[in-house]
């Protein structure tokens, strides 16, 4: 159904309502009126008009203070206003424009210039209202997306005797391309990552979702088969075949997408401090000692997956000794950069390790840093970091 516009004149002189009513009926469009500006506002905010002729000068309120308050209201602000001012006034109507009028008319009224700039201004509104319905159903669909994505991450972290584990996640934008995990298997192995895959937004977020779970269901493989034993897998092979089938998979049937992820991941034994991990990619992980220095740095073992067949992934182990906390991220830390477009780097991160800190504090300490740091910039590059402790 096709709607007739409504259009508020706004003017204390009868004759000129009178005209307006008789010319706007001609051209098929409903009119209200109002005589001053304080019935204006009324009448803008209960009859919601398509557009506002609005006249400057007028007695209780004049044309001006009501384009302010118009332009001040949220719910009001888009309602298009043409101010309606005398030939030789050229100044009102400059005002008029720089306080958010859409138009101006001359007066005395003209009707081939008074139908042109109403029509003119009506289709910049229902484009305006076109593009606010598609912004609203885009962002519709954004949020489901985002909800979707959240049940890819994990809800709660595992609880592990002896440990501490703590993770930090922001998004650039609705949705992300980072993503972490962690996991127990049923030997009480914590599987646990940070990854990064390449690009932003939604492309990104699609294929985070592919690289988590064929990471996640790879490295369980063993426990979804039924009616066999489970494979002993030992650490290695584990992420091994997680990180290779993985990556072969994403060659072989996305090939043309040529998406890639930075993928730190690791399997740590609980009870003596073990880690076997890969670092595919990945900005190092860093092992920090109960003095608050860093004891050792783990960088890349091997490329990004998704890059190339065969892959060459490296295992590397070592063991995380009483005290001492691992911290993996992803290249959303150093990369942040403020409103000077300064990079965070990588200093300001070591700057923040402290003696005797938990995971939680520590990743405290680096949100309220970044926060800091990016101040009133937008923020470029989702975050994510993870920090696994052994108690002393």
């Amino acid at each position: 159904m096709n709607h007739t516009p409504r259009i508020l004149i706004v003017d204390d002189e009868p004759f000129n309502v009178d005209y307006l009513e008789q010319e706007l009926e001609d051209l098929n469009y409903e009119t209200i009126a109002a005589v001053n500006g304080e019935e204006a506002l009324e009448k803008i905010a209960s009859e919601s008009p398509d557009l506002v002729l609005l006249d400057i000068m007028m007695p209780v309120m004049d044309g001006f203070s009501v384009l302010e308050k118009v332009k001040a209201n949220s719910t009001i602000r888009s309602t298009p206003i043409i101010v309606i001012s005398a030939n030789n006034d050229l100044k009102s109507v400059v005002k008029g424009i720089e306080l958010g009028a859409e138009d101006y008319l001359p007066k005395p009224f003209e009707p081939t210039l008074l139908k042109a700039r109403i029509q003119s201004s009506l289709e910049k509104k229902r484009l305006r209202d076109l593009q606010d319905m598609y912004l609203k159903s885009l962002e519709r669909e954004m949020n489901i997306a985002r909800n979707i994505q959240k049940e890819f991450l994990p809800n709660e972290l595992p609880a592990i005797n002896g440990w501490e584990v703590a993770s930090y996640f922001k998004a650039a934008k609705e949705v992300a391309g980072d993503f972490y995990d962690a996991f127990l298997l049923p030997d009480g192995m914590l599987v646990f990552l940070v990854a990064d895959v390449c690009g932003k937004g939604l492309g990104a977020a699609l294929y985070m979702t592919l690289f988590r779970s064929l990471i996640r269901a790879a490295s369980t493989s063993d426990q979804f088969s039924p009616g066999d034993e489970p494979k002993n897998y030992t650490p290695a092979e584990r992420l091994l075949h997680a990180v290779s089938l993985t990556n072969n998979y994403v060659i072989e049937t996305h090939d043309t997408a040529c998406m890639f992820a930075t993928v730190f991941i690791g399997i740590l034994n609980p009870e003596n401090g073990h880690l076997t991990y890969i670092n595919c990619g990945n900005d190092p992980a860093l092992i920090i000692g109960e003095d608050g220095k860093i004891h050792a740095e783990l960088p890349p073992t091997g490329a990004a997956v998704g890059v190339k067949v065969p892959p060459k992934f490296t295992v590397k182990e070592l063991t995380l000794a009483e005290g001492e906390l691992l911290l993996a991220f992803t290249d959303g830390i150093p990369d942040t950069q403020n409103i000077n477009r300064d990079f965070y780097g990588n200093n300001r991160l070591r700057e923040l390790l402290t003696a005797n800190s938990t995971p939680a504090e520590l990743l405290k300490r680096i949100e309220t840093s970044l926060n800091e740091f990016i101040g009133e910039a937008e923020q470029f590059d989702d975050i994510t970091l993870m920090a696994i402790k052994r108690k002393a």
